[in-house]
């Protein structure tokens, strides 16, 4: 059901999975049967987890008892007694133009060295593609061959859900993609093969945190999310529309996308003081 008609994700389902099972052993295999009495048991084997560790898991319970309700295995759904624990939203991990710079720089540095280590250019691709475009990294590793052209400044995915998203492609990523792609053999079907299939989210975390290394960057500040993250906030410190980031993001809910705006509050009032009807007199009443 996760799969065919909520659309989730493959990770979605496996984190399902995972914590249905977890509460299943806790009540010996007997989770479908369960009352209120024994969800209070699981939920206390969750006390020293954190706050959204603990939504995510009541969240997957509750989802599985209104299925069991729904096809008509259940006459009750137990699910009201599961914690309902208020989730406060953290801001994201954030690095600075330097940083990136700094990144790109030992990139350059390994391209330099003779002889040329064809791997460097993978390297370039996917830090060029995380950063300029904001990538996913299961969306990154998981690129068919040829999904980005030449010719053409986007590429379409689909993302979370199912949704579908156009995501711009810099000159430059698509110019660094060019590179790398004559060093994948044509019968491969990923941009960035590994073995018998493609690249994993694991070693694109190592990858990158190596990476931040060689850049002087504490590799504990970096993954390809805070990458993602970067794109996001560097967008909205040049201007960018919220919406437009949205979308270039592929949230579902523009509340997600709002996080950045705690990032960048500065910026968002300089754009009150200078586009608001009121924000000149605004600005000299505040002096």
């Amino acid at each position: 059901m996760m799969r065919a008609e909520a659309g989730a994700a493959a990770n979605t389902v496996a984190a399902y999975g995972t914590d249905l099972r977890l509460a299943s052993a806790t009540l010996d295999g007997r989770l479908g049967d369960a009352g209120a009495r024994e969800l209070e048991k699981v939920a206390g084997e969750w006390q020293a987890l954190a706050r959204s560790t603990v939504a995510r898991k009541a969240a997957a319970l509750r989802r599985f008892f209104a299925f069991l309700a729904d096809e008509g295995l259940r006459k009750d759904d137990p699910g009201a007694a599961l914690p309902r624990p208020g989730t406060t939203r953290a801001l994201p991990k954030i690095l600075s133009t330097d940083d990136v710079d700094a990144m790109f720089a030992a990139i350059a540095a390994r391209q330099a060295r003779v002889p040329a280590d064809p791997l460097d250019l993978r390297l370039a691709a996917l830090i060029e593609l995380l950063y300029g475009s904001g990538l996913r990294a299961t969306e990154l590793v998981s690129l068919p061959r040829n999904a980005v052209a030449p010719d053409r400044p986007y590429l379409i995915l689909k993302g979370k859900g199912g949704r579908e998203r156009l995501v711009p492609i810099s000159d430059r990523a698509r110019a660094a993609v060019a590179a790398w792609r004559e060093h994948v053999a044509t019968g491969r079907p990923w941009l960035f093969p590994s073995g018998k299939a493609h690249l994993s989210r694991v070693r694109l975390y190592q990858l990158v945190r190596a990476l931040a290394a060689e850049a002087g960057i504490p590799p504990d500040r970096v993954s390809p999310h805070v990458l993602r993250h970067a794109f996001a906030t560097h967008l909205l410190e040049g201007g960018a529309d919220l919406r437009a980031l949205q979308a270039m993001l592929g949230h579902a809910d523009i509340a997600t996308t709002e996080i950045y705006t705690h990032v960048d509050s500065k910026r968002l009032v300089d754009l009150v003081n200078e586009r608001h009807p009121l924000g000149e007199a605004l600005g000299r009443k505040g002096k």
